[in-house]
């Protein structure tokens, strides 16, 4: 009587510790999937594609806000130039009138600058998003995990597992899964940030086109251009990683070992969040931007 008892005892914890297994792996992988599978669709979109809506207000707050400004900033600047211009030739003693040529010249470039800073900044996100297209074309590999392919007969394997192993795995899964959302959610941030990033970047963008026109102000409009540079190609730089992680979990081991298996795919994505978190430094350091 009690055998029974026992035995139903047993086969009820088993099937409980099999179907929640069961149910942990399924929603690790699909969030893995879904996150991975976002990166590539996300990295590729232009700032005013991402969200039309934050865009208008980004670009409506740089022309009504940061625009008078950046013409004060620009007339001081050329009043600047053209002050120097004169007393650096003996004091004003020396002059010629292609000089004044070349000033007007200059002048007329930073003006077009300053009132068409919004579309020479679209210009650049339009040719990273044009490289991360290309690079969508020639990157091959698919990043969906399949539990299947990694982990092959899991329905035998588990039935052949006592009641303790049932536990421990169950536990594992439970933990790993916990770990995917969190990696999950890094991914989402990284993304997000970097978008709100070049909206942030983008907003004051009349500031420092402002002050190209001079030699010595002209470190801070030749640095803006780097880091708007690094922000774009940043997203060609995540697709390569996304690249990799493709033929990294392509060459999964299949294992009957359901440990090794799952912190192996665990392992995979904490080398993809990394890789995708410095990929922001990197792009800053080759185009020399700080």
């Amino acid at each position: 009587m009690f055998d029974g008892i026992f035995d139903a005892i047993e086969e009820w914890m088993r099937e409980l510790l099999t179907g929640m297994i069961s149910s942990n792996l399924d929603r690790m992988f699909t969030d893995v999937n879904q996150k991975t599978g976002e990166i590539a669709s996300q990295v590729g979109q232009t700032p005013q594609g991402w969200n039309g809506s934050i865009f208008s207000m980004i670009q409506n707050l740089s022309t009504s806000v940061i625009l008078p400004i950046a013409g004060m900033i620009i007339t001081f600047v050329l009043c600047y130039e053209l002050i120097s211009m004169l007393t650096e030739r003996n004091n004003m003693h020396d002059m010629d009138t292609w000089m004044f040529f070349k000033y007007f010249v200059k002048m007329w470039i930073a003006v077009y600058l300053v009132s068409n800073t919004f579309t020479i900044t679209m210009a650049i996100f339009d040719v990273a998003q044009s490289v991360v297209n290309s690079a969508a074309g020639l990157i091959g590999g698919d990043t969906a995990l399949n539990i299947d392919s990694i982990i092959t007969n899991l329905d035998t394997t588990l039935e052949a597992m006592e009641v303790g192993e049932l536990v421990v795995i169950a536990l594992e899964t439970l933990i790993v899964s916990f770990c995917m959302k969190i990696m999950s959610v890094v991914i989402t941030v990284i993304l997000y940030g970097r978008m709100i990033e070049i909206y942030l970047y983008t907003s004051v963008a009349p500031i420092p086109f402002a002050t190209m026109s001079n030699r010595e102000w002209g470190q801070i409009g030749t640095n803006y251009l780097r880091g708007l540079f690094a922000l774009a190609f940043q997203a060609f730089l995540m697709m390569v990683c996304v690249a990799i992680y493709a033929v990294l979990v392509a060459n999964i081991a299949v294992s009957d070992n359901l440990s090794s298996a799952l912190f192996g795919v665990m392992a995979y994505t904490v080398i993809l969040c990394f890789s995708l978190f410095k990929t922001s430094a990197l792009s800053k350091s080759i185009f020399n931007a700080h």
